[in-house]
């Protein structure tokens, strides 16, 4: 098979299209004959030389954590031939991808391909992120880094929840801010200034997609650390009483969300698609983690 891929750490230079042996399906998992495969900052780290925990430190090694495609060798339960959503820990920039049949779902038949293959790693964390910080009815929702894959989703759930979202970005983002639900506010000098005007009643959560001095506007703004949750600035969170999105991703919470987009309920941005040979170009893309929605490779 063809897969994008590295042979040691770097920048994204390092990713070159490789042929690799196919993946042979261990008992309870199925191959799938990708289609899409999202990119995002996640596999920016692994190809930078990050390893997630239980990972073997072999090379060649293939990013990707989300993905779209058809079942090649399936189970009792999910037969070939079936599309399907998915996620992992590496491998999806590939033509072929062998997971656990419990990490993938099936794709609603309206669902374009490099939707759903930009799909799961978004729509999940914000998901999960928005249950550990509780925004609901009455309530106004920080969310830094609004207009990326996480902060899309986020926001969309949270007006769905009752809450008022006041999303932080970059100018060219706010009229996309706006059509989600949220109120705009540009990044910068005097953000904390700006967005007090822009909530005079105060803030009572935080999703963090930015760090820095964001997640300190946060600190400042927010009265309760507890809720407030970084994505990014995990290397100051325990110090500082703020959460991180805990490890619970699952198919279950998958189909729900995918049900939502088939329904009209969930908007997703696809910003732009590279082929798999231009993985490396896709990398540069996403590492500023200023564009607005998701980047896609297509295989």
């Amino acid at each position: 098979m063809r897969a994008a891929a590295f042979t040691a750490p770097g920048g994204p230079d390092v990713l070159r299209l490789m042929e690799l042996p196919d993946p042979v399906p261990a008992e309870g998992q199925v191959l799938v004959r990708v289609r899409a495969a999202g990119v995002q900052p996640y596999d920016c780290a692994v190809r930078a030389g990050w390893l997630p925990a239980g990972v073997p430190p072999t090379f060649p090694r293939v990013p990707g954590n989300e993905f779209a495609g058809v079942v090649e060798v399936g189970t009792a339960d999910l037969a070939a031939g079936t599309e399907v959503l998915g996620f992992g820990q590496l491998g999806a920039y590939a033509e072929l991808i062998a997971v656990p049949a419990d990490q993938v779902v099936v794709k609603p038949a309206g669902m374009p391909w490099e939707i759903g293959g930009g799909f799961s790693a978004g729509a999940q964390t914000a998901h999960i992120a928005l249950a550990e910080i509780r925004p609901g009815a009455g309530e106004t929702l920080l969310v830094h880094g609004a207009a990326g894959a996480v902060g899309t989703v986020a926001v969309q759930l949270a007006v769905a929840a009752g809450a008022t979202v006041v999303a932080t970005a970059r100018p060219e983002n706010h009229a996309y801010l706006r059509d989600l639900g949220a109120v705009p506010v540009a990044y910068g000098a005097g953000l904390a200034d700006r967005l007090t005007a822009a909530a005079p009643g105060g803030f009572d959560a935080a999703l963090d997609g930015a760090g820095g001095a964001a997640l300190d506007v946060s600190l400042e703004l927010v009265r309760d650390r507890d809720r407030i949750l970084t994505l990014v600035d995990h290397g100051r969170a325990a110090a500082l009483g703020v959460r991180v999105t805990p490890p619970a991703r699952s198919a279950a919470r998958l189909a729900a969300l995918a049900d939502l987009q088939d329904r009209g309920a969930l908007k997703i941005h696809v910003r732009r698609t590279y082929p798999l040979a231009a993985a490396a170009d896709a990398h540069r893309d996403v590492e500023p983690g200023h564009g607005r929605g998701k980047v896609v490779l297509t295989v």
